[in-house]
């Protein structure tokens, strides 16, 4: 399946806990103020790869951790990262998937439809930091999170609870 990318990054130990994949996918709604990646808003910029290509360099890693998809935004482009997070499910490695978005968690539960996939991309990830990165709430001391506002959620919990996650809740307080 076709993927719009910004970047891949084969062992990365800032995207999340251990040695990652990290999957950068090219377009992003949010434009958030001292965005990191601002070269991936555009939607048409990037390039196009196939998940399948991408899968077999994840597997040439077995030292690997897990797999994270970050961006641009990720939630853009559910269809292809489902179809990823499948391939990367069936690794021997048993690698976790973690996705960043500018969304929040209850956005992307209130307005995911059949068309969307938020679901489908949600029940195929162990970990997921939401929400905007907010420059004013900019801090350096946070695990894996840019902005004091977003949260590294237990995405399996969450949506084991059916239910609003409260703002302080994130697996790393």
């Amino acid at each position: 399946m076709q993927i719009r990318l910004a970047g891949l990054v084969g062992d990365s130990i800032v995207d999340g806990p251990g040695l990652r994949y990290s999957v950068f996918v090219q377009g992003c709604p949010h434009n958030c103020k001292g965005c990191h990646n601002p070269a991936t808003h555009d939607f048409s910029g990037g390039y196009i790869s196939d998940t399948e290509e991408i899968y077999q360099n994840i597997l040439k890693n077995p030292l690997l951790d897990g797999v994270t998809f970050s961006g641009g935004e990720p939630f853009c482009q559910c269809l292809p990262l489902v179809d990823l997070a499948q391939k990367i499910k069936q690794t021997p490695f048993k690698l976790n998937i973690i996705s960043y978005t500018g969304f929040t968690f209850e956005q992307l539960i209130k307005n995911a439809n059949e068309q969307n996939g938020y679901m489908q991309l949600l029940g195929q990830l162990d970990y997921l930091v939401d929400g905007k990165f907010i420059l004013e709430k900019r801090s350096l001391e946070l695990n894996f999170c840019g902005s004091s506002n977003q949260r590294f959620l237990d995405v399996k919990k969450s949506l084991a609870q059916n239910m609003a996650i409260p703002a302080d809740m994130s697996i790393f307080g």
